[in-house]
């Protein structure tokens, strides 16, 4: 099969490229195997981390929350 890709955003385009060039491997290679793990095909079953482990364990912080407040000041002498 023969694909045309256009609109390769250009931190992908560096990214692919740069991974070929350290392979020694050819950009379509490198492109095919960035396409075949990325759809899950290469049979390479990747770790996820999906965050449940901590999603809703914020506790509430008054000293925290005091140093954002801080942080939103505007410093009028600063900005003449």
């Amino acid at each position: 099969m023969q694909y045309t890709i256009r609109g390769v955003p250009e931190a992908v385009n560096k990214a692919l490229r740069e991974r070929a060039r350290v392979a020694g491997k050819s950009l379509n290679d490198t492109a095919i195997e960035a396409l075949t793990d990325g759809s899950g095909m290469s049979g390479i079953r990747r770790r996820r981390r999906d965050l449940g482990d901590i999603a809703g364990t914020w506790k509430a912080d008054k000293d925290f929350d005091a140093a954002l407040i801080e942080q939103d000041k505007v410093d009028k002498g600063m900005w003449r």
